[in-house]
């Protein structure tokens, strides 16, 4: 494990005035033998200023047009070099040692794909989490069909695993990470480090989950993948199935409430040809 590198994914756009503290965590680190990819999604604000005050030939630098998140952490994992891969969003910190203590218990334990607990802030203050959001460990392919039980930058995973569950859906504004993680846990046990290692910073109107409309339509189109994508057994799309119909039924009546009539019908038109065992668009 001691000569293990670490690459470093962090997308970034227009977060000039909170990717430094992210940066600052990541120079903290009690493990040093670490790359920092750092992708800039296209910002328009001094994000490149405060990344020029990062000398470090540690750093990669990668600037792409606007493509959202997805793209981005894409782009960063096929520029990066080592053999363990570590996502950190760039409002987001960890505690100094993240890396270290992970590292060991993948290690430990044989894990390819891990994470830790995480501190949750809201406008500057700490928050409890309720207790669904607990994170579990092992294998929770049913408990995750529900809601996203990996959060992005507490996860550490290896290259293997990436060639098993990647890449990040870049036609997916939001939920991309929902989609992923299904994925991930079909495939594989996921470690937890039952120790508050990062911070996670929300409430803001920028984020993706507050910035991008219809998030229950593409956990539908998410689970329209997994259930179409041929690994599942009997007990796994039975549960896939009930939790689309679930997911598709709240979107429905939130349509039919609205006055988007046609958006239901064909909402509902969709999931009733999963069931059946027909084939729909991936991006319908």
């Amino acid at each position: 494990m001691t000569d293990t590198l670490v690459s470093i994914i962090l997308p970034t756009y227009n977060r000039a005035g909170f990717i430094g503290a992210a940066l600052d965590s990541v120079f903290a680190q009690s493990w040093q033998r670490w790359e920092l990819v750092v992708i800039d999604d296209g910002s328009t604000d001094e994000t490149g200023a405060v990344l020029d005050r990062y000398d470090d030939p540690r750093v990669v630098r990668l600037r792409q047009e606007n493509r959202g998140v997805s793209a981005a952490r894409n782009a960063g994992i096929k520029a990066a070099s080592g053999r363990m891969l570590a996502l950190l969003d760039s409002d987001d910190q960890w505690l100094p040692h993240k890396l270290m203590r992970q590292l060991a218990y993948m290690d430990r334990h044989g894990y390819d794909i891990c994470q830790t607990d995480e501190i949750w802030m809201r406008n500057g203050r700490r928050v409890n989490q309720k207790a669904k959001y607990a994170k579990p460990e092992g294998w929770f392919f049913e408990q995750s069909l529900h809601m996203c039980l990996i959060s992005p930058s507490c996860t550490m995973f290896t290259r293997r695993a990436w060639a098993d569950i990647g890449p990040f859906d870049e036609t997916m504004p939001s939920c991309e990470d929902y989609d992923m993680w299904l994925r991930a846990c079909l495939h594989y046990p996921v470690g937890l480090v039952a120790e508050p290692l990062t911070i996670k910073h929300g409430g803001r109107p920028d984020q993706l989950s507050n910035a991008v409309p219809c998030a229950d339509w593409h956990r539908i189109r998410a689970l329209f993948k997994i259930l179409q994508g041929g690994k599942l057994d009997t007990r796994q799309r039975e549960a896939a199935l009930a939790e689309l119909g679930r997911k598709a039924s709240i979107y429905v009546q939130g349509c039919e409430k609205r006055g988007r009539k046609d958006e239901a019908e064909r909402v509902w038109t969709l999931f009733c040809m999963v069931r059946e065992g027909k084939e729909v668009p991936l991006n319908p």
